[in-house]
């Protein structure tokens, strides 16, 4: 068992950077457009209103952290925004 499991059984959680705390809220998007399961994982209902609030957050990030970011956190946040919008056009016009 590696130390990272032991300290997540223990109910620590591993430590947060900005990296991380970017990808928790692009999962939550894609739980909202309905292509991850929820927190309780089960149901993978479509919320259009929730995914849009959570691209604009997004986008609020990206606009408030403009030249304060690493390379690597500036493209991850690029990518991930530009996955979101792509699929919630396309969840919105009732594609898969």
């Amino acid at each position: 068992m590696s130390d990272q499991q032991s300290k997540q059984e223990e109910g620590e959680l591993p430590q947060i950077d900005f990296s991380t705390f970017i990808l928790s809220l692009s999962h939550s998007g894609f739980v909202h457009l309905g292509d991850a399961p929820s927190p309780d994982g089960q149901s993978r209902a479509t919320n259009l209103v929730l995914a849009r609030q959570t691209i604009d957050l997004l986008d609020l990030l990206s606009e408030k952290t403009k030249g304060n970011l690493t390379g690597e956190e500036e493209r991850l946040l690029s990518h991930v925004l530009y996955e979101l919008r792509m699929r919630y056009v396309e969840v919105s016009r009732g594609g898969k």
